[in-house]
Order: C-alpha cells, then structure tokens, then sequence
C-alpha cells in the first residue's frame, strides 16, 4: 500500500472521528471532556498534515502497539530502545552531602534557622 493510500484512510477516520466529536458537542455541550476529546482530534489533523509534507522513510515492522491493540492486548506503547538509551543506576548509596540542608518532601521544613 502507498503511503497516500495509507494516508487517505487515516483522513477517512478523522473525517469520522470528527462527525462523531460534532455529535458530542451537541449531545453534551461544551464540557470538558468533549474539549480534551477535540483537542486530541485537532493534534491528530495536524499532525497527520504535517506527516503528508514528510517524505516517508524506510518501511519498519512495529513491536506490538497497533497489532497487540487490534488483538485485544492493550495499548502498550513500545519503541525500539538502542545503545545510548541505556543508562546505568550504581546500587551503591548515594553521597549523603547531596541532600545536606535540603526538606523532606511530606514532612515539613527542618530547618533550624529562625525567621
């Protein structure tokens, strides 16, 4: 499939989406949930927009995400993770000066200054 077909069928679904997101505005009114519903819609028209000026790259297989949400698996998301992504945590102790003058989030200042 051409990447303008794909892309015609991701509009068609918009075009849909959008009826349905009219339907609930008038179903519901302007409340906030139909608008974060609209805000999503709105980010997926542009960025959909601005995915049809891109030159289409390699072609990838996908690990999981849509195939495992078609399944019923879930909407996991998943991205392939290299080298650099990689970051190391010491299981040795943390330097204790680190948090020398610094509050306990959830008990309160322990400062002994007085104001």
């Amino acid at each position: 499939m051409s990447s303008t077909a794909e892309l015609g069928d991701v509009l068609r679904a918009l075009s849909q989406l959008r009826t349905g997101v009219d339907e609930l505005y008038t179903r519901y009114g302007d409340v906030a949930v139909v608008r974060r519903i609209e805000n999503d819609l709105q980010r997926l028209e542009i960025d959909v927009s601005e995915l049809s000026t891109a030159a289409p790259g390699p072609p990838r297989q996908r690990s999981g995400g849509a195939a495992a949400t078609a399944r019923g698996g879930g909407a996991t998301a998943h991205r392939e993770v290299g080298e650099s992504d990689i970051i190391e945590v010491p299981d040795t102790p943390y330097d204790p000066s680190w948090w020398q003058g610094v509050d306990d989030e959830g008990v309160g200042g322990q400062s002994s200054r007085e104001d």
